[in-house]
């Protein structure tokens, strides 16, 4: 009888440690607008792993891509709310809360994707981040979106006079519209979720992503041309709701940001990687690609500039002389 007890005793306690063990663990939603298989989502797989294994499985992330949780302005909103954990979006959508996001929208800022790195590694894309956390969200690290490229269903583009009169659709902010406008274009802000369909109905006639996400979201099924302009490149941050930072151990936290940073350089890895053949499968798909002679780039970019000016005003001459400084060490 007394062995049965003692059995009854120990059997009691491991269900009570297991059901401890079980009310630890916290659940992360993790948010994109990609399709899975997209290099962001495979960063944020990569990241899932490695918090699991480094929490010991006391973290557990759930990814969730393709816009399943809605569009990114709608993520913005649950992230400050606490109702949704983690996300990775432009970063030139924070300038809806910090002004200063917006100068990572600015048109040909960066030369490649070495400039990119330096900046967003360094103090400067630190001290972006830093700023987001008055506004209840905590920025990590930086994955990236690429260079963007632009498509349409109309006609080849093989001069900046070509892309007049096209109605395209823009991520909702405002530099993105004027440099459209200043393109002679009609900018059309539409939330990422929303574009295929508008693309497929002839809402719009065209927009601007890098490959990898033209190919993820099978943009070429409705988009015949596309033309290689490296216009923007797009930083995406890595953040998490602060409300939820907030309950974190110190420890759990680590986790976090050496994951985010480690995935970061995973995801970059892989997007560079995949360029040359998401290009091939978009011309296998269907797609007519030419690229922009470098006189019409520079047409471009001289097009570009008052858009510049413009905004440089709006985002403070710190900001600009600051990201200016980062890029001029990159460049030496």
């Amino acid at each position: 009888m007394k062995r049965f007890f003692l059995q009854a005793v120990v059997a009691a306690v491991a269900l009570g440690a297991f059901g401890l063990a079980q009310a630890q663990t916290r659940t992360i939603k993790f948010a994109n607008q990609n399709a899975k298989g997209h290099p962001i989502v495979l960063g944020m797989e990569r990241f899932a792993e490695l918090v699991d294994k480094r929490s010991g499985g006391r973290l557990k992330v759930q990814v969730y891509p393709g816009g399943a949780l809605g569009s990114d302005q709608a993520n913005v909103s649950a992230l400050q709310g606490g109702t949704l954990e983690m996300a990775s979006m432009n970063s030139g959508i924070f300038a809806s809360l910090v002004k200063e996001f917006a100068i990572y929208d600015f048109p040909f800022l960066f030369g490649n994707p070495k400039e990119a790195d330096a900046v967003v590694d360094g103090p400067f894309g630190q001290a972006l981040h830093k700023k987001l956390e008055e506004k209840g969200i905590v920025g990590l690290a930086y994955y990236e979106l690429g260079f963007r490229e632009l498509t349409n269903s109309k006609r080849p583009i093989h001069k900046v006079e070509d892309i007049a009169g096209l109605k395209l659709r823009v991520i909702p902010n405002p530099i993105n519209v004027d440099w459209v406008k200043a393109l002679g274009a009609n900018p059309t802000p539409l939330p990422f979720p929303e574009l295929y369909a508008a693309l497929e109905q002839g809402a719009v006639d065209g927009q601007e992503n890098p490959v990898a996400t033209i190919k993820g979201a099978k943009l070429y099924e409705v988009q015949k041309y596309l033309t290689l302009t490296n216009h923007q490149y797009n930083p995406q941050s890595v953040v998490v709701s602060k409300k939820f930072w907030d309950t974190l151990a110190p420890a759990d936290r680590k986790v976090l940001e050496e994951a985010a940073h480690e995935s970061a350089q995973y995801e970059r890895t892989q997007s560079r990687a995949m360029l040359q053949s998401g290009l091939e499968d978009l011309k296998k798909g269907g797609m007519q690609v030419s690229e922009l002679p470098p006189a019409e780039v520079a047409k471009l970019r001289d097009r570009m500039k008052p858009v510049i000016d413009k905004h440089a005003a709006s985002v403070g001459e710190a900001t600009v002389k600051a990201i200016m400084a980062e890029l001029a060490k990159a460049r030496k």
